[in-house]
């Protein structure tokens, strides 16, 4: 099953949000994510808030699940214009899962619709969707384009069969080529996901991935390592020996790996595990999270997070539509950030970026550990020395452990 909810504070019926939200609103971008929680199949790694069509019914259906996101999307105009900060543009909009596209693209123009009649969308707005590679048609990308959707992030996860076997993943990877074109076809930005470090996969494995990956041309690519979540099937085979664990030294001779294979093929790394053709290619809605802007989340499970306060939605659909269907808000839980909480979280996403992090930003104790980073070649120096710590190649390996240096006290 999908992971626990954190423990919080309640969060009021109506949703309502404290005065404190609009202090600095307008320095912050404001974005919209909408969850769509259902896959064909679960993969056997995954522990994401999703759910096969046959586990629901009712109101939790796939079928009633736009009119209950719109639901949501009211609620999140009402809230934000109360609190004095709805009146922003929408920045970016982000369809994630799940697999958006198991739902009719009229469905998600709806929601997009519903948005766009309590918001004015930047004229710039980045609007993605996720999809399989065998979750759309180039009918459905026409229509998601026609109705402003910019890019589509693919699952591809490998390009290698007994890989993505052992992922739980169903997609033919000969068609993957197929599906970019479609989306390049319907004026599409196009973005592909993989997944590394997958037990069974040799090095010649991963490198036959990103070279199929690359051949489609991408404007974007995510690699991300393997993590065995506690609770997946994946996890329970491991422990069981059916497959072997996962490896730090194989995690990193693979990310090396692409790092040099992306580099070469003219992608520059902005954010450790993304890279894109150009700075205007990289994903804008996730840049927006590692630099702490605002955003709604729509959907079951989903988090938001406005002016320093932070909430999550129950996590079950039936749950979910059962309180909009009661004009409640569906959140279960928040929290407010005191100024120690959003420091430590600013350290640790914004090191990630190949902006990289203002020294100013690091208390005494982190300021210390500077020149220990240049020296082992962890930040780079010039950059550095010019006021701002930037992950060498090395760093980004152990961006984790840089962190906990910078944060220690």
């Amino acid at each position: 099953m999908p992971s626990a909810l954190p423990l919080a504070d309640p969060a009021p019926a109506d949703g309502r949000l404290p005065a404190v939200v609009a202090d600095g609103a307008g320095d912050r971008t404001f974005s919209l994510y909408v969850h769509i929680p259902f896959c064909a199949v679960r993969c056997g790694y995954c522990d994401f808030n999703t759910y096969t069509a046959t586990e629901l019914g009712g109101g939790g259906s796939q079928a009633e699940y736009a009119s209950r996101a719109v639901a949501e999307v009211d609620l999140a105009a009402t809230v934000l214009t109360e609190a004095g900060v709805g009146s922003r543009p929408v920045h970016t909009v982000f369809f994630g899962g799940g697999t958006p596209t198991l739902l009719p693209a009229g469905d998600l123009i709806g929601i997009l619709d519903a948005a766009r009649s309590h918001w004015t969308f930047a004229d710039d707005v980045e609007i993605t969707t996720e999809a399989n590679p065998d979750s759309v048609t180039p009918e459905s990308l026409r229509r998601l384009a026609d109705a402003g959707v910019t890019r589509v992030s693919f699952g591809m996860q490998s390009a290698v069969p007994h890989v993505l076997a052992v992922l739980d993943r169903t997609h033919n990877p000969d068609n993957v080529p197929q599906a970019v074109a479609w989306a390049r076809d319907a004026g599409l930005d196009v973005s592909l996901d993989l997944i590394y470090g997958t037990p069974g996969e040799s090095l010649a494995d991963w490198e036959r991935s990103l070279d199929a990956a690359l051949a489609c041309e991408p404007d974007h690519l995510s690699a991300y390592a393997l993590i065995i979540e506690e609770g997946t099937r994946l996890a329970a085979r491991i422990r069981r020996g059916q497959v072997p664990d996962v490896d730090d030294d194989d995690h990193a001779a693979k990310y090396e790996l692409a790092n040099a294979r992306l580099t070469e093929a003219g992608m520059g790394w902005y954010e450790v595990s993304n890279w894109a053709r150009t700075a205007d290619h990289a994903c804008r809605h996730n840049v927006a999270y590692w630099r702490s802007g605002d955003w709604w989340g729509i959907g079951p499970g989903a988090h938001s997070h406005v002016g320093g306060v932070r909430w999550w939605n129950v996590k079950h659909p039936t749950a979910y539509a059962a309180r909009l269907a009661a004009g409640d808000s569906p959140a279960a839980g928040r929290e407010t950030l005191d100024a120690a909480t959003r420091h430590v979280e600013d350290v640790m996403l914004r090191a990630r970026l190949a902006e990289g992090l203002p020294v100013a930003m690091l208390g005494a104790a982190g300021r210390r550990q500077v020149a220990g980073l240049i020296a082992e070649e962890l930040v780079e120096p010039a950059a550095a020395f010019a006021g701002t710590l930037r992950l060498t190649l090395r760093g980004r390996l152990l961006a984790d452990a840089v962190v906990r240096r910078l944060l220690d006290d």
